[in-house]
């Protein structure tokens, strides 16, 4: 027997966000990527729920949202933590210790890539590029890219995250 999905409700605040957005856009259809990028604000990540309420107010096909979120890498269809780090592993980045800075950050937070921190703060996730190969190793954390990484930076970065994330408890 398939598993049931508990369809949530969008709040008032998602509703109107995406009615705002919406008059940028040529058909409702046309709003799925940024329907889903404002879910995700409010909610963290995008669950089947919130998937399915957002294909009924959109009047759109849950697959065409469900592809939507899964091909871009920035939709959460999972949990993450407070911190997403993107570490990047382009070909610049590799050559220039992406790796040594991965093994740095699984061993400081017992984490493997896909995975959340037992503290829920940091989520690591490895991606192809971004962009800044002239400053590799990089990584973007929320909306801050870090560059130029090795160990004492990743330390100071941890650091810092949990520092700003459990004063915020």
């Amino acid at each position: 027997m398939p598993e049931q999905i508990q369809i949530l409700q969008l709040s008032a605040e998602e509703i109107a966000e995406i009615e705002r957005e919406a008059t940028a856009y040529p058909t409702r259809q046309a709003l799925g990527l940024e329907a889903l990028r404002i879910v995700q604000a409010h909610r963290g990540w995008v669950s089947d729920g919130a998937l399915q309420a957002l294909a009924d107010y959109l009047k759109t096909p849950i697959a065409e949202l469900e592809s939507l979120a899964t091909y871009y890498q920035l939709i959460f269809r999972q949990p993450v933590g407070r911190a997403v780090m993107l570490l990047c592993n382009s070909a610049s980045c590799w050559v220039m210790g992406c790796s040594r800075v991965q093994r740095h950050i699984e061993r400081q937070l017992k984490i493997r890539p896909g995975e959340t921190s037992a503290d829920g703060v940091f989520t690591l996730l490895q991606t192809p590029c971004l962009g800044h190969c002239d400053k590799a190793p990089v990584m973007l954390v929320g909306t801050e890219m870090y560059q130029q990484l090795d160990t004492e930076k990743v330390d100071e970065l941890i650091a810092t995250c949990r520092e700003c994330y459990h004063s915020e408890d």
